[in-house]
């Protein structure tokens, strides 16, 4: 009989999460069947003192009932390297808070499994981590330079505007080439932002849909394709993406099988891909979706992977 694990869920706001499509409350769900004990805590309650890593956390228990669906108990400081695992959910922008957080929580792991590892998600987020493939990619820019990104343009025709820390589709813009507004769009995020921009090749495959691919310690598991709406260049379901089932192609195993032991080494457990066509678009660490809608197409328990990989770290 495998042991029970004490484990602490740092998220975003748990009383605002939506239980039929929230991949960390299926992640507690699962966690609780199995017999492991949670707490929760916001990012916003973490300390660092005396060479201690510590949050506010509470006791939870989670259900799927609509309104309903977690209690907490009384809210105490605890050193979390007391814990067997820190899940690490909430969701971005990356900015520094995050990458604070990854410093701090660098401080208890691996002696505390922190899922992912934070060293990896601070030094590889998801626009940045997916350069390392760049055979795998569609032409891709990144950069502060207006000039580079006509010139990008002018050479590729088509393309599409990413804020290269954002997340869920927000700030995304497809520019085709007779667009005139490429230059109001860029004087816009500069005046608000320091961030450069990612700037793609506009795939016209994503008009059959972005597929999400999860992958759990660098091995394939599941698949969903998110299909835009009308009118839309995303495919995001932050943003109306229609979600449907879908099946790993040869290509989508190809990228897998190429990206999946840099994965594994760099302790990257629970990764969401993103794949338009024969591309790989994103590498999504910090706070990968999609098991919900994997299961509710096909069955897999995905989560169920997760904590079973979870639970052979921990021993």
């Amino acid at each position: 009989m495998k042991r029970s694990l004490k484990v602490a869920v740092q998220m975003d706001a748990i009383a605002a999460l939506n239980i039929d499509a929230d991949s960390t409350f299926a992640l507690m769900l699962e966690a609780q069947e199995r017999g492991h004990l949670l707490w929760y805590y916001e990012v916003a309650h973490l300390g660092f003192e005396d060479g201690r890593v510590s949050a506010l956390v509470r006791p939870v228990t989670v259900q799927r009932v609509n309104g309903e669906h977690h209690r907490l108990g009384a809210a105490a400081r605890v050193d979390l390297a007391t814990m067997d695992v820190v899940l690490m959910r909430q969701d971005p922008p990356f900015d520094l808070a995050y990458i604070t957080a990854t410093h701090l929580l660098e401080r208890i792991h691996p002696a505390t499994l922190v899922v992912n590892d934070p060293a990896s998600v601070r030094n590889a987020p998801e626009k940045i981590l997916v350069t390392r493939f760049p055979d795998l990619m569609p032409p891709t820019l990144i950069t502060w330079d207006g000039a580079l990104i006509r010139d990008f343009r002018d050479r590729h025709g088509d393309i599409v505007v990413k804020p290269l820390y954002g997340n869920g589709g927000a700030g995304v813009f497809r520019i085709r080439p007779d667009d005139e507004n490429l230059g109001a769009l860029l004087e816009m995020h500069f005046a608000r932002s320091r961030e450069p921009l990612m700037i793609q090749r506009y795939e016209p495959a994503v008009r059959r849909g972005d597929k999400r691919i999860i992958l759990v310690d660098g091995e394939a598991m599941g698949a969903i394709n998110r299909v835009p709406a009308a009118g839309e260049a995303r495919a995001n379901m932050h943003v109306g993406g229609r979600p449907e089932k879908a099946e790993l192609t040869a290509r989508d195993r190809e990228i897998c099988a190429r990206i999946g032991p840099s994965l594994r080494e760099m302790g990257l457990l629970f990764v969401g891909i993103d794949v338009i066509g024969d591309y790989l678009t994103e590498i999504n660490v910090t706070s990968p979706t999609g098991l919900q809608e994997i299961r509710r197409f096909d069955g897999s328990c995905l989560e169920c992977a997760i904590w079973e990989r979870i639970e052979a770290l921990r021993g």
